[in-house]
């Protein structure tokens, strides 16, 4: 594995300078991310999201952006899964966008909080059947014996069910409410722009960090 330090990439795609940023991070996430549809960006709403348990060990997954506006980033789960048990123990959480083939990174960080259960119910609705199928059928983080298991809970709940699964009363949506945003362009000789939104007596303040 020596050979890694050898793998080296010059980031010259783009910039972000402080008079181009907008002045909601809001907005300038927006612009970002249709940029990033645009350009075909492979899913470009994946995101990783970090928590820490109570045992102030950080863990990190990936998860998909189903929603963002004014009042912060949802994205849905199971309530018993691994992530929500360290968001009950500690309701702060940070996540991170890299669209690789833009050079870009955006970085959030805030409180967490569940979403309401109408909005949960509410896509819940519109899902694929067999997502919710499968968000009965997994007992998300937990330990099982084999595939097998799934596969006979599927089988279950299809049982149970047939075509018109409600939403169990374990899953539904949480939503980081942003108190810091930061865009990180790549730029050459790793003099990369990074612009940081914080959030300071209730507006969004505008800062260059050093790279």
């Amino acid at each position: 594995m020596g050979r890694l330090h050898g793998i080296r990439k010059s980031y010259e795609l783009g910039e972000l300078d402080e008079s181009a940023a907008l002045a909601a991070p809001l907005a300038q996430f927006k612009k970002w991310f249709s940029e990033a549809e645009h350009a075909k960006v492979p899913e470009p709403n994946a995101m990783t999201l970090a928590t820490v348990g109570a045992n102030g060990r950080p863990s990190t997954r990936v998860v998909l952006i189903k929603d963002v506006d004014e009042r912060g980033i949802v994205w849905y789960t199971n309530y018993q899964s691994r992530k929500a048990h360290e968001l009950a123990d500690n309701p702060y959480a940070a996540l991170q966008f890299h669209w690789v083939e833009l050079e870009r990174v955006v970085r959030i960080e805030g409180r967490v909080e569940k979403v309401d259960p109408a909005e949960s119910d509410a896509y819940f609705a519109v899902r694929p059947l067999d997502s919710r199928i499968g968000a009965w059928a997994s007992p998300q983080s937990q330990v099982i014996a084999n595939r097998g298991v799934l596969l006979k809970n599927v089988a279950e709940v299809t049982t149970r069910f047939g075509l018109n699964p409600p939403r169990p009363p374990h899953w539904g949506g949480f939503r980081l409410v942003p108190d810091t945003w930061e865009f990180w362009q790549g730029r050459k000789s790793r003099l990369h722009d990074r612009i940081r939104y914080r959030l300071v007596a209730g507006v969004w303040q505008k800062e260059r960090l050093a790279p």
